[in-house]
């Protein structure tokens, strides 16, 4: 076989995977701009409206081991493509939902099938991609999942002032049928042989690094997901508007638009490690700057500094869940992501009842906190784990 007969390797995501992923992100974040709206309209608290996004996030997030198992069994394009029907049903009842309890039940089970897609996409782009490219493929793919945040945040705020709140939950479920039809023409990329699904997730959770890693990506998800859900929420309670709130939370997915650009760069020259420290420390600004002031402005740059940390600090940790342990790659990427989006339930949870009693400083100042101590256990972390991988 001649050079020329040999095809490199794929060096970014599919256009119809991040397309999918871009869904599951606009349909996760469109609730942010809506809490306070969805509280008003059907005469319960903010508190009992946020339960609407913490049901979603903590389905999403304990769907993921089932997601991550039946892909490394089924393949990844099949399950994809099933979810994303599955996803486009709930919509469609939450978009009709008359009381809380249904929206609650409907937004639910559109978490636990959306939750298949983005780490199944990841894990895709793990089968697909050499290590060499992958973790700016994996910023890639991260930056459709931003742009879809993004404009969920925005669109989401205006359609809500301007027609009805719950038209945002049909627009995703329209999408989702649109992805699932496009899916149809990749293959299915090969798969190391696995022992079973049991056997499988005995491995992963065995393995102490799995562990490591996946402990780091719940904490990242309350400090960063969760308490994203809630800069909307927090600048509502000062006077700004659904629309005003929602342009200035899409901050966060301008951020990783602009900083995922330099990834591939700063990959090539700086270890890991180092790349998560800038990752970690814009965070850290972002919510110094929320204890001190809540304004527009200041929820702004937050929101870049979120960004930031999506495309640094959330990258290396994808990257390292990738490889950590290849042959059982979607059932780590899956608990990686339902850890995740455990932790964000949990820290939107535990924020909107900080928020709900109107201690935004309080909560701020403590995420701040809890922030760096993260940023060090992930530095010390994955040094460590680069010593034992080399001896």
């Amino acid at each position: 076989m001649s050079a020329a007969d040999i095809r490199p390797g794929p060096t970014r995501p599919p256009i119809p995977v991040a397309v999918a992923a871009f869904v599951s992100s606009f349909d996760r974040f469109a609730i942010s701009p809506l809490l306070v709206l969805v509280a008003t309209q059907l005469d319960v608290t903010l508190a009992q409206s946020l339960t609407v996004a913490s049901a979603y996030y903590l389905a999403y997030g304990i769907s993921q081991p089932l997601w991550g198992a039946l892909s490394d069994r089924f393949g990844r394009i099949r399950l994809m493509r099933a979810t994303l029907i599955a996803a486009a049903v709930a919509g469609v009842f939450a978009t009709v939902a008359p009381t809380l309890t249904m929206l609650i039940i409907a937004r639910t089970l559109a978490g636990a099938f959306y939750g298949a897609i983005v780490p199944t996409s990841l894990t895709y782009v793990g089968d697909t991609v050499d290590e060499t490219h992958r973790q700016p493929a994996l910023a890639d793919l991260m930056a459709a999942i931003a742009v879809g945040t993004a404009s969920a945040t925005a669109l989401a705020g205006v359609l809500a002032d301007f027609a009805n709140w719950r038209i945002v939950f049909a627009i995703p479920a329209v999408l989702a049928v649109g992805c699932a039809i496009g899916l149809r023409r990749l293959p299915e990329p090969k798969r190391e042989a696995s022992g079973g699904i049991l056997r499988t997730m005995r491995d992963a959770v065995s393995n102490r690094w799995v562990l490591v890693v996946i402990s780091l990506a719940f904490v990242e998800g309350a400090v960063v997901l969760g308490v994203l859900t809630l800069l909307a929420p927090a600048l509502q309670s000062h006077g700004v508007g659904a629309v005003g709130a929602g342009l200035a939370t899409a901050a966060y997915g301008v951020g990783v638009i602009l900083t995922s650009r330099l990834v591939g760069t700063l990959t090539r020259r700086l270890p890991m490690p180092r790349v998560m420290v800038i990752g970690g420390a814009a965070t850290v600004i972002g919510y110094a700057l929320l204890t001190v002031h809540v304004s527009i402005a200041t929820v702004i740059i937050t929101g870049l500094m979120l960004g930031t940390t999506w495309s640094f600090l959330h990258s290396s940790l994808q990257t390292w869940s990738t490889s950590v342990l290849p042959r059982a790659r979607g059932t780590v990427v899956s608990l990686f992501a339902g850890c995740l989006f455990a932790g964000s339930a949990v820290g939107a949870s535990v924020g909107g009842a900080l928020g709900n009693s109107n201690h935004w400083t309080l909560l701020f100042a403590v995420t701040a906190g809890v922030m760096l101590a993260l940023t060090v256990v992930a530095v010390l972390s994955r040094r460590a784990y680069g010593n034992a991988i080399e001896t």
